[in-house]
């Protein structure tokens, strides 16, 4: 088996307006009937998305919080990979305007209508934290902290090479974690910027999307598919491709 694992992006992709099919779900179910192993990796916040996708339990691991939080379902075990910005920055943005403000464990979120003022109080401020565009999101987490880190440690700590693992997303914020898989799929509703770089574009958009390409990986694993080297590599500090990482080859 040359892909044991999918990791997909929840919003735009796997689900519709927030919600999963129940075509979606039941592929699945098929996939994990293949002995291949779920991940999902998403913007959400946890709370959120346990309110409104009881079948979170499918999979393995959740990468939440833009790849601030890990997740563990089957134990509901939770690993944070940041620190909340300080309340001064939330403070502050409430002073200018800014509306709308959700706040995570680590990630603050609001709408791209306030993105060159949340840059500004991030600049005034001397914070280390870093803008994250989502369609019609604005999304701040430490530096470091994106979808891509928490995959990595996802994988890490499961004992999965990136190489083995599918991913499927459709927004600015999943090129980071679809860089790292081994193959990279956008669905049909995808971003064009998306569509450009990965290997594969489904023709059907959110969860048929993702329905289509998990009937093709448990039909024949992706054989027709050659990895591409498009997206940005990570740096060599990233200890992505060192021995010490023990992983399934």
């Amino acid at each position: 088996m040359r892909y044991r694992a999918l990791a997909t992006d929840y919003d735009g992709t796997l689900a519709t307006e927030g919600e999963v099919g129940q075509e979606t779900v039941a592929a699945l179910r098929r996939l994990l009937a293949s002995g291949r192993r779920l991940l999902l990796v998403t913007g959400r916040q946890l709370d959120e998305l346990l309110g409104i996708f009881p079948q979170v339990e499918l999979f393995e691991r959740v990468v939440a919080e833009n790849g601030a939080l890990l997740y563990h379902p089957g134990t509901r075990q939770e690993t944070l990979l940041g620190r909340r910005p300080p309340a001064t920055f939330v403070a502050a943005l409430q002073r200018r305007g800014v509306e709308r403000i959700s706040v995570g464990r680590v990630i603050v979120a609001t709408w791209r209508d306030y993105e060159t003022t949340v840059r500004e109080v991030i600049h005034e401020l001397g914070l280390e934290l870093e803008v994250i565009l989502n369609k019609d999101a604005v999304m701040v987490l430490p530096r470091g902290v994106d979808k891509r880190a928490g995959l990595r440690a996802t994988l890490s700590e499961l004992g999965l090479s990136p190489r083995h693992v599918v991913g499927v997303g459709d927004a600015e914020n999943d090129v980071d974690f679809l860089g790292l898989c081994g193959c990279s799929v956008a669905v049909a509703n995808a971003l064009p910027q998306i569509k450009e770089g990965v290997d594969f574009v489904t023709r059907g958009d959110h969860g048929a999307g993702v329905v289509e390409l998990i009937d093709r990986l448990v039909a024949h694993d992706l054989a027709e598919l050659e990895p591409h080297a498009e997206w940005p590599v990570a740096s060599p500090d990233t200890g992505e491709n060192s021995a010490a990482l023990h992983v399934e080859e």
